[in-house]
């Protein structure tokens, strides 16, 4: 065990040991094993203990990072824990799924430095492991109970950290779903390989122990209209997410064989679950002996690759527009998905869509990149005359994702969206024009990460409290 911190000249940064990738091809596991308790103490010692923590300030959650890395070196893993838990609702989720190369380690004075970052994300799996393992993690436990209900629609992470955080305050949670079980993109779009479900239902279930109410398969303005769930709750939070996939606008973009991302890896992971999924057995969203194209380069797409080499796609290519400096998703599932037998076409677009009935192929074009836009990437402009084709039986369009309808949705006119058909809200109550009514998640900012969705729904949690609080007061 490390006597002290800053031990960045005695040891090296270590990842945890990843599965070879000849054998992770073949099923859905998670790729990285476990630290050792020894091996994540050393690591946790490599920690500078940084004055001005940039690793911190780069967490969306605000995360005591050098406070529970200091702790766990030390040995005292519970309460490593605690200070890991008091600022995020799962951090055994964020561990394993947060892009930390473009957050937290991205931010290490370390890696800025050349020394390489310390594993924060490996290292905070650990912990909370560790406490899942030795029954430290309990659910939130009011210390009085409150008449005052609250309805939550959405059961994804923002639905989820809010009714955490309101159950800890007495309220009563309801979570209403459309889905048959509960965790929204972490249990049907994120594949076992990067966050196995087993971790998501033992958080959901400790949040029904806990005395929140799940309604399931339960649509808004079908089993019961939003008017109704506002008459019935002291306050209503929206925590839909954004599901509209984007549309790409190409000739012949009508195929059969050309998917959402989203219709995929929902098979793919009601697959995994066990259920029976008819669009997967008559072979219409399973990559099995398919040369499948991923048009797009975020996370969704790298969720998209690799799903389709581990159900055994004769190959599988993916179509980015820009260079891998320029991809808005983790480099490190880029490095993954090529150990994996994915190839990366850079600077390609495609232009048409080729086949009768069913896609054939994809004609693709190249480009360059030009000038930097508001976001300060590079846009990219197509090369005159660089036309290609590449074969392919299976298109997944993996190009990010709109809000739905809302308006429309749950018959109510009324609800106030932004000119990007997202909820809009008061930036400081969280609240809409419609009285007692919050949004919070994706939903409000747009497709994000899930470390956002939890902050965002801690957020709304508090100022639905402020509100309540306030009127009965009144």
């Amino acid at each position: 065990m490390p006597d002290h911190m800053q031990r960045f000249v005695d040891f090296e940064s270590k990842m945890p040991d990843k599965r070879d990738a000849d054998k992770r091809r073949d099923d859905f596991g998670e790729i990285y094993d476990a630290f050792s308790p020894d091996t994540a103490a050393v690591q946790s010692s490599r920690c500078e203990q940084c004055g001005i923590p940039y690793c911190q300030i780069h967490c969306p959650l605000q995360n005591n990072i050098p406070d529970w890395l200091r702790l766990n070196a030390e040995g005292r893993l519970q309460e490593a824990y605690e200070i890991s838990q008091a600022t995020n609702t799962f951090p055994e989720i964020c561990g394993r799924i947060c892009p930390q190369d473009r957050l937290c380690e991205g931010s290490c004075v370390l890696e800025q430095s050349r020394h390489t970052t310390i594993t924060i994300g490996a290292i905070e799996k650990h912990i909370t492991d560790t406490a899942w393992a030795n029954g430290w993690v309990k659910g939130p436990s009011p210390r009085k109970e409150r008449d005052q209900s609250v309805g939550i629609i959405g059961a994804g992470p923002a639905g989820l950290a809010a009714a955490d955080k309101l159950r800890s305050m007495g309220y009563q949670a309801h979570i209403y779903d459309r889905h048959d079980r509960a965790g929204g993109l972490l249990i049907y779009g994120i594949p076992n390989f990067k966050l196995e479900k087993d971790i998501v239902t033992r958080r959901t279930q400790l949040l029904a122990d806990s005395g929140v109410t799940f309604h399931q398969n339960f649509e808004v303005g079908r089993n019961a209209s939003f008017a109704e769930l506002r008459q019935k709750h002291s306050a209503v939070l929206i925590a839909t997410g954004v599901y509209k996939a984007r549309e790409l606008q190409a000739p012949g973009s009508g195929l059969n064989g050309i998917h959402a991302a989203l219709d995929f890896l929902i098979t793919a992971n009601r697959v995994g679950l066990g259920d029976t999924v008819e669009a997967f057995e008559d072979g219409t969203l399973n990559a099995s002996g398919k040369n499948v194209v991923v048009i797009g380069g975020g996370d969704t797409a790298m969720d998209c690759v690799r799903s389709a080499i581990r159900q055994g796609a004769k190959s599988v290519k993916c179509l980015y527009r820009r260079n891998r400096r320029n991809m808005p998703g983790s480099l490190r599932e880029v490095t993954n998905a090529e150990e994996e037998g994915v190839e990366f076409i850079w600077r390609a677009a495609p232009e048409s869509f080729l086949g009768n009935s069913t896609v054939s192929g994809v004609r693709a074009h190249r480009m360059r990149l030009g000038q930097s836009d508001a976001s300060g990437r590079q846009s990219p402009e197509p090369i005159e005359d660089s036309s290609f084709t590449l074969e392919s039986e299976m298109v997944i369009k993996a190009l990010g994702f709109d809000p739905e309808d809302l308006p429309t949705l749950f018959d109510e006119t009324e609800l106030p969206l932004s000119r990007w058909g997202t909820v809009e809200v008061d930036e400081t109550t969280n609240m809409s024009a419609l009285a007692g009514v919050f949004a919070a998640g994706d939903i409000v900012r747009g497709a994000s990460l899930v470390v956002w969705g939890i902050l965002d729904g801690r957020v709304a949690a508090e100022a639905i409290h402020n509100y309540i609080q306030s009127d009965v007061e009144r």
